[in-house]
């Protein structure tokens, strides 16, 4: 990526003319022409505050305090790269493969804006084919005796790291742990002792709080960038456990794993990555929060990888349809799709159709919070899991698994696949006599233009249940749509099996042409 350069100042000449034309405006606004303007009513100054607004604790004055404190901790991280490095990621920087295969997993509409930024090459430039391939990035020191936390995108795939602290010096580091699904690394400078550290803060940030961003965009060593927490919570779908904040403080390219500050100078994120059409700031920067970032450093610093607790169940969103589908007042759990043979699931006795509500006592509100909260535990806890089964609560205590090693995740999560309000009108036929299977029933046909269609049902998938009950004949699904409509559901929950063998959970709306 080559060098941005400043835009040309505006002239003397525009700037007189442009400032001229703001006082014409504010004469005609304020009366100066002989113009009345209208008294304040009473009911606009009800609606004012009656006190004026507090001044924040921490007003935008000035950051050096802050700066001056944090500063010596944050580290500039340079790699080299070994052969196994891809060179054709999406960015065109030759960051290593890591980027490339967590850009397919981000919604095609912004794939071409999500970048990952740790910077290749010298000053910002592509890597010059002869010679060992680079990547730079930024990182920070949480410990007096070298620990250093970067992103796993920077250093993945390093041969050689070395770290320039703020004083100058440069000192080579390995890699003690990285954790993909996070994008987390652990390093650790090989010499030397007493080095300059921060610390993790001890509370979560809330929108509007502001944060400073320190790190080494485009190559340039430790730069300062301030700015304020736009959102939390952020899914931009780079990994399975996505829960970033979203900032607007300037991040560039080189910024990868530097740190997100509050304003106590404690470490409230790290920041890692952008979207932008142009792979320069424009606001939307994500960085993965502190108390996610402490949990993986622990494992990862007493067992250089992390083990994530794994349930064994597929899961998918409880949308609004699937909420009136089940007579649940708010669409709020994780609705279980099945649980596999033989995991902490299965064994528990959870079954498809329950509805997960609670881990540990705390609400879980979607399927992404139940699969953060498994995976930040570690194998062998036991979890009380309380959950709904047919309009019932009940409870299970489980043992959690670890998760394998092939990539299963501790959950699927399955996005409805429609927008619209579905019904049936559907041509169906038991799933034995037209061959598609030994239980259920078929989908012969599809109306093209019909919200069955819309819900991504297709000819060949096969109806296994309908309201919690197993189906094998057409009449069978007609008679759970009545007993639906006579307990005055809104929709009825079906599980389709598609042509693939994969199975979800469909709600279909109810309506009076419905069978």
């Amino acid at each position: 990526m080559t060098e941005t350069s400043p835009q040309n100042p505006i002239s003397g000449r525009t700037s007189r003319r442009a400032l001229a034309s703001v006082a014409a405006a504010a004469l005609i606004a304020g009366g100066a022409l002989g113009t009345t303007l209208p008294s304040v009513t009473p009911a606009y100054a009800q609606a004012l505050p009656k006190t004026p607004i507090e001044a924040p604790e921490h007003p935008p004055g000035s950051f050096a305090g802050i700066v001056n404190k944090v500063k010596p901790g944050v580290v500039s991280v340079k790699v080299k790269l070994d052969d196994s490095a891809s060179s054709d990621d999406e960015d065109g920087q030759g960051q290593g493969s890591g980027q490339g295969q967590n850009l397919q997993n981000v919604p095609p509409q912004l794939r071409e804006f999500f970048k990952r930024f740790g910077q290749n090459g010298p000053g910002g430039m592509q890597p010059q084919h002869q010679g060992p391939r680079g990547a730079v990035g930024s990182g920070f020191i949480i410990s007096a005796d070298g620990y250093v936390v970067t992103n796993n995108h920077v250093v993945d795939h390093a041969k050689t790291v070395q770290v320039t602290l703020d004083d100058g010096r440069t000192l080579d580091a390995k890699v003690i742990g990285k954790d993909a699904k996070t994008d987390v690394a652990l390093l650790k400078i090989n010499e030397g002792s007493n080095f300059p550290y921060v610390q993790f803060g001890k509370t979560a940030p809330q929108v509007g709080d502001w944060v400073v961003a320190i790190g080494n965009p485009f190559g340039l060593g430790g730069t300062v960038t301030a700015g304020i927490v736009s959102a939390r919570g952020r899914d931009i779908g780079a990994g399975p456990y996505d829960d970033f904040l979203q900032i607007d403080a300037p991040i560039n390219k080189g910024n990868s794993g530097g740190p997100t500050f509050n304003v106590n100078g404690e470490v409230v994120g790290v920041n890692t990555a952008i979207a932008s059409p142009s792979g320069g700031s424009v606001g939307l920067a994500f960085a993965i929060p502190a108390e996610t970032v402490q949990a993986v450093v622990e494992q990862l610093r007493t067992d250089g990888k992390v083990a994530r607790g794994y349930l064994g169940v597929q899961i998918q969103p409880v949308t609004q349809d699937i909420a009136d589908g089940l007579g649940l007042d708010k669409a709020k759990g994780a609705l279980v799709d099945h649980a596999e043979n033989g995991t902490p699931a299965a064994k528990a006795g959870l079954k498809a159709g329950d509805v997960i509500e609670k881990v540990n006592g705390d609400t879980v509100d979607s399927a992404r919070e139940l699969s953060r909260r498994i995976a930040g535990m570690k194998p062998g806890a036991k979890v009380e899991l309380s959950y709904l089964r047919g309009g019932k609560a009940d409870t299970a205590t489980v043992t959690l698994g670890a998760m394998p090693t092939d990539g299963t995740k501790v959950a699927a999560r399955e996005d409805d696949s429609g927008n619209g309000q579905p019904r049936l009108g559907l041509n169906l036929a038991p799933a034995a006599d037209v061959g598609l299977s030994e239980q259920g029933v078929a989908v012969v046909q599809v109306d093209p233009d019909g919200p069955a269609a819309a819900k991504g049902i297709e000819a060949g998938d096969v109806i296994l249940d309908v309201g919690g009950q197993s189906v094998t004949r057409p009449s069978d699904v007609a008679a759970q749509i009545r007993t639906a409509e006579s307990n005055g559901r809104k929709a009825v929950l079906m599980r389709v099996k598609s042509s693939k063998g994969q199975t979800r959970f469909v709600a279909v709306s109810l309506s009076k042409n419905a069978g």
